[in-house]
C-alpha cells in the first residue's frame, strides 16, 4: 500500500475514533441529565447504573454508527480540500476511483466492526440497556404487547386473550381452540385465565368446555377450574424488544416460532434481522456520498460541506425510520423498508460519485 493510500486510511479510521469519542460522552452526558431524576427517586445501586451506561454507550454507538462515519468522512475530506491536498492527488495522475480506495479499506474495517457489533455485542448491550430502562425509567409503561393477543401455539390449537397482566400472569377473556386437520373438535372459554408460577397450573374462572360432534357437542361448565396446557405465559407475550436481544442464529429461529404463532410482532422483529446486513453495506453508500460531496473545494469552506452533510444525513434518518414505523405498523414488506433508503442512496452515490469523477 502507497503512502496516499496509509495517509488517508489512517485519517479515515482515526477521524471516525475521535467522532465517536466525542459524540459518545455526550449522548451519555445528556441522557444523564435527562434521567438522573429517576435514577435518583428510585434508588438504583451504582453498580446497575455503570452497568446501564456501559450497555448504553454500545447500543447508542450502533445506533449511529453510520452517521457518525459519514460526518468523520465529511470532516477530514473537506479538510483536505480546503488545503488543496485533494487537487494534489488528482493532479498527480491518481484517477478518482484511485483516489477513492483506501476510503473503501477504510469502509470494510469498519462494515466488519459494524458486524461484530450487530451479531455480538449491541444484543447483549439492547438488553441491558431495555430491561434497566423498564424496571426503572419507565414504571407503568408495559414493555410488551398485551392486547388482543392471538397465537398459534402448536399445530393444532390456537389461544386467544382481550388483555393480559403481565405482573399478576392473568388474563381476561380467554379462548382455546382446538383443530384436527381444518376442523374445530373442541373450543374452550373463560372469562378470566391466571397463571399460578408456584404449581406451574392455570386457574381458569368460568371454564366452559364445548366438544363439537357430528350430532351434538357436550358442554362442560365449571366456576372455577385448575388445569395444566401445553404453553408457558413467557411464551404468549414476548417483550417488545425480544428481537433486539437474541443472537443471529437465535434470532432467526425466534422469528420462524413466531411467525407459525400468528404474532402480530413479526415485521418489527424482521426489521431487527435485516438490519444485521443492511447496516454494513449503507457504511460504504454514505462513505462513497460523503467523499463526493466533501472532496470539492468549495468558497464557504468546510461549513459548506458540513450543512450538505447533515443535511443528507438526516434524511437518511428519516428514510430508515419512517419506513420501518410502516413495516411496523403496517403491512409494508420488512425487507423492503430496510433496504429501501440503501436503495435510495445507492443511486444517489453514483450519480455523486461519476460527477465527482468528471
Amino acid at each position: 500500500m502507497k503512502i496516499l493510500d496509509w495517509y488517508i486510511l489512517k485519517r479515515y479510521l482515526f477521524t471516525f475514533l475521535m467522532m465517536l469519542l466525542l459524540f459518545i460522552p455526550i449522548g451519555i452526558t445528556v441522557h444523564l441529565a435527562e434521567k438522573i431524576g429517576k435514577i435518583l427517586e428510585n434508588e438504583v445501586p451504582f453498580a446497575e447504573v455503570m452497568i446501564y451506561f456501559l450497555d448504553f454507550t454500545i447500543y447508542f454507538a450502533h445506533l449511529l454508527f453510520p452517521l457518525f462515519l459519514f460526518l468523520s468522512v465529511i470532516w477530514f475530506t473537506s479538510k483536505l480540500a480546503n488545503n488543496t491536498e485533494v487537487i494534489a492527488f488528482l493532479s498527480s495522475g491518481v484517477s478518482f476511483t484511485r483516489f477513492l480506495r483506501p476510503y473503501m479499506i477504510g469502509a470494510s474495517v469498519v462494515a466488519i466492526l459494524a458486524i461484530v457489533l450487530g451479531l455480538f455485542l449491541a444484543p447483549k448491550a439492547s438488553e441491558g440497556f431495555n430491561n434497566f430502562s423498564y424496571k426503572y425509567l419507565k414504571k407503568g409503561k408495559s414493555a410488551v404487547d398485551n392486547k388482543n393477543v392471538f397465537r398459534q401455539i402448536n399445530d393444532d390449537e390456537i389461544i386467544y386473550v382481550s388483555s393480559f397482566d403481565v405482573k399478576n400472569k392473568e388474563g381476561r377473556d380467554f379462548t382455546l381452540e382446538h383443530f384436527e386437520g381444518n376442523e374445530l373438535v373442541t373450543k374452550i372459554t373463560a372469562n378470566r385465565i391466571k397463571y399460578i408460577e408456584k404449581d406451574t397450573i392455570y386457574t381458569l374462572t368460568d371454564y366452559v368446555k364445548r366438544d363439537i360432534g357430528k350430532d351434538n357437542d357436550s358442554i362442560e361448565k365449571i366456576k372455577k377450574k385448575d388445569t395444566l396446557f401445553s404453553f408457558h405465559v413467557d411464551d404468549l407475550i414476548p417483550v417488545i424488544y425480544a428481537a433486539e436481544t437474541k443472537m443471529y442464529g437465535d434470532l432467526k429461529r425466534f422469528i420462524a416460532k413466531e411467525e407459525a404463532r400468528g404474532s402480530s410482532n413479526v415485521g418489527r422483529f424482521q426489521l431487527v434481522l435485516y438490519r444485521k446486513w443492511s447496516l454494513p453495506v449503507s457504511v460504504f453508500i454514505l462513505t462513497i456520498i460523503a467523499v463526493a460531496v466533501s472532496s470539492i473545494k468549495r468558497r464557504g469552506g468546510m461549513g459548506v460541506n458540513l450543512a450538505v452533510g447533515i443535511c443528507i444525513a438526516m434524511v437518511f434518518v428519516f428514510f430508515d425510520k419512517i419506513f420501518g414505523v410502516m413495516a411496523e405498523q403496517s403491512d409494508f414488506p420488512p425487507l423492503v423498508a430496510v433496504w429501501f433508503p440503501n436503495i435510495i442512496f445507492g443511486i444517489l452515490a453514483a450519480y455523486l460519485l461519476y460527477n465527482a469523477k468528471r
